[in-house]
């Protein structure tokens, strides 16, 4: 099984591509998905939660994720703390994922991590994709969401590796700037090159992973 890291900026189509993967037969795994999870009422991260950012949890026993926004947006500092609950979990949900894959005799796992590189969880995938668009399309796509605001959107894109970077590192790019189809193709492309006996991944942590797949 070959597991291909999707990656990308907000408002770059990210989980567009993890749909166009899916739509291929790749087994996929959402990192937002699995936070919806563990903030769900007796989500595992519930209670550390409430504990660190004390009224943010709903009547309703989950993580009023609103509340814990609103709570990190006047106090940035905050990140580093709910992150160091959080990634650890979400790295678990994402293990199982792929040992559930892996028994099933998936050929592909697609993992959707918006962080990859920051968090470094790129050595644990054979494969980088990044999903791309011009920055005005982003910036575009980002403010059309409901309550989403300038200052809020650049205090995202201070957290994220630039998007430029992230390209640079990346074993293929995705352009999602123009239209489903054209997405659809390289996502095509990708797999073949994937399938393609011999090929190999230019990060030196997929070449050591694909060699042990290969053994």
């Amino acid at each position: 099984m070959i597991i291909i890291g999707l990656t990308g900026s907000i408002g770059m189509g990210k989980s567009t591509t993890l749909r166009l993967f899916e739509d291929e037969g790749c087994s996929v795994w959402d990192a937002d998905a699995a936070v919806h999870r563990l903030y769900a009422p007796g989500g595992r991260a519930v209670a550390r939660v409430e504990v660190l950012f004390p009224g943010t949890t709903s009547l309703k026993g989950g993580v009023d994720r609103s509340l814990l926004a609103d709570r990190l947006r006047a106090d940035p500092s905050g990140f580093p703390t709910l992150e160091a609950v959080v990634h650890p979990l979400v790295r678990e949900d994402r293990q199982a994922f792929l040992a559930t894959a892996q028994k099933a005799g998936s050929t592909f796992a697609v993992v959707d991590v918006p962080l990859l590189f920051e968090t470094g969880a790129e050595t644990e995938v054979d494969v980088v994709v990044v999903a791309s668009a011009p920055a005005d399309v982003q910036r575009r796509r980002v403010l059309d969401r409901p309550g989403m605001t300038v200052a809020r959107f650049e205090q995202i894109l201070a957290r994220q590796m630039p998007d430029a970077d992230k390209r640079s590192q990346a074993d293929f790019v995705v352009d999602t700037g123009r239209s489903i189809a054209v997405a659809r193709d390289q996502v095509r492309v990708i797999l073949e090159t994937l399938s393609t006996p011999g090929w190999l991944p230019k990060r030196s942590s997929g070449l050591h992973r694909r060699s042990e797949r290969s053994e």
